[in-house]
């Protein structure tokens, strides 16, 4: 017997995440950024926050993105003069990431308009912690060890 899609945690929350996206995708918009452009330049301007310069790896990896992704979306974010990509002098293979004054404030921007959109998508749900902590167990569950290293 078939289960009924709306009995089905998976289904339902593929519901759920495709319309978070599409909220997303509308905040940020009018900053010309697309919802992976805004986690990896938000990502590593919190790095440089941290008094960081990370490379390509590291940003990567907080992400949770695929590394290959990741670089070619950084090369657009640098073609926006969004980041700046130096090679590592410790490692010429590496490119160390730097928010430029402009990403930053488009990043401080973008966090706002996210922030807000999740704020407002999330309204209905009555125990925001509990939310918090299923999200976050489902997150940690979720890692391969490839993703841990």
């Amino acid at each position: 017997m078939a289960l009924d899609p709306n009995d089905s945690p998976g289904f339902l929350l593929w519901h759920v995440t495709l319309r978070w996206q599409r909220d997303i995708a509308a905040a940020l918009a009018p900053l010309d950024l697309t919802h992976v452009q805004f986690v990896l330049l938000a990502t590593t301007w919190w790095l440089n926050s941290q008094g960081s310069s990370p490379n390509q790896l590291s940003v990567a990896r907080q992400a949770g993105t695929d590394v290959k992704m990741t670089s070619q979306v950084l090369r657009k974010l640098e073609a926006k003069a969004l980041v700046r990509r130096e090679v590592d002098p410790a490692d010429t293979r590496a490119n160390l990431l730097r928010v430029t004054d402009r990403g930053a404030e488009v990043a401080a921007r973008a966090v706002a308009a996210v922030e807000a959109t999740d704020a407002a998508f999330f309204q209905s749900v009555r125990d925001p912690a509990a939310l918090l902590e299923t999200l976050r167990a489902l997150s940690r569950s979720g890692r391969r060890s490839a993703d841990v290293d």
